[in-house]
């Protein structure tokens, strides 16, 4: 009898207890991300995953998720392509697993300057008057965020250059940007959605240009982990990509809980959400050619010291996609 009841406990244990004892065993993540129109679905991630624990945190900004990257407060980023590039010149250590949404970049300029939209050649004369008169214009962004390199590159490539030819205002807080406009403290500036479109549709400033004619095209954020992690946690991480291209599948067609999301984490009204992704492209693959190409477009610009094309590569790890989608690395972006 004894032995009967001891075999009974163990099935009603396997039976009610199952659950429990599968989610003390389950992997668990710490997932980051920043604050904005193409990073917010990430907070989905945690009610996606399967067979891991994820525990999801919003950042004001991609230099912040990196931090706590690097700091190991959290063990997978969203981040941008960007920000890939800048840790490998300062030496972290991070691992590239997946793409996940492109796009999310706009600039726009104050009223005063009337500004034709797209018209390069208006901007450059304004650019070069406003330098001989010594007093040049003042185009912000949140430096080391993505808005920012698309910025400067396609300044650049147009002949205007944003280290001597305007003075950089750095807002680290892209909430921030549309008082900053409000208040005619700068002339131009390059934000990320969804606080582009509400500084449109706000009046506050004038669409002047997607900036993706430079090396990094719309490419945005990136997800990224660190070594240890992928050595200690790979189930984890394989959960957490999986779900990141379960997620962009969906969003591909049904941007319904995307406009949500970004409204519940925003506060940002659904007509502001709704504009913003019109400039959002979900997209799991890792670019590898036009990683190098940023990261030879980065050094141009002066933001990295040296060229880290070879850490670039050799830093994406495709087996976790590969795995995810059932493609081969060269139909994922390699």
């Amino acid at each position: 009898m004894r032995t009967g009841l001891r075999l009974g406990l163990v099935v009603m244990a396997a039976m009610f207890g199952g659950s429990d004892l599968a989610s003390a065993q389950a992997p668990k993540i710490k997932l980051g991300y920043a604050k904005c129109a193409h990073c917010l679905p990430m907070s989905l991630i945690p009610g996606m995953a399967k067979s891991v624990e994820v525990e999801a945190t919003g950042f004001n900004s991609g230099n912040d998720v990196l931090t706590a990257l690097v700091s190991k407060s959290i063990d997978v980023a969203q981040v941008t392509y960007l920000h890939y590039i800048t840790a490998l010149d300062k030496g972290f250590d991070v691992v590239a697993v997946s793409g996940q949404i492109n796009g999310g970049s706009e600039c726009l300029s104050s009223a005063k300057l009337s500004l034709p939209p797209e018209d390069w050649a208006t901007f450059k004369t304004t650019v070069a008057k406003a330098k001989s008169d010594g007093q040049p214009l003042k185009v912000a962004a949140s430096r080391g965020n993505a808005q920012d390199i698309h910025m400067r590159g396609a300044f650049l490539k147009q002949g205007v250059d944003p280290n001597k030819d305007i003075q950089f205002i750095n807002i680290p807080n892209p909430s921030d940007h549309l008082a900053a406009l409000q208040r005619g403290e700068v002339d131009m500036i390059c934000s990320v959605e969804p606080f582009a479109s509400q500084i449109r549709l706000a009046g506050a400033g004038k669409h002047f240009v997607l900036p993706y004619e430079q090396a990094a095209g719309n490419l945005t954020n990136l997800i990224v982990t660190r070594s240890d992690v992928v050595a200690s946690q790979r189930a984890g991480v394989q959960g957490v990509v999986s779900a990141v291209v379960e997620l962009d599948n969906k969003l591909i067609t049904d941007k319904g809980p995307w406009i949500e999301v970004i409204n519940k984490l925003t506060g940002l009204d659904r007509n502001v959400a709704t504009e913003a992704l019109k400039n959002a492209s979900p997209d799991p693959a890792i670019h590898r050619s036009q990683t190098l190409a940023i990261a030879a477009m980065m050094r141009d610009l002066k933001y990295i010291s040296k060229d880290v094309s070879a850490e670039a590569e050799k830093n994406m790890d495709y087996s976790f996609l590969e795995q995810a989608t059932g493609k081969a690395k060269n139909d994922l972006g390699y």
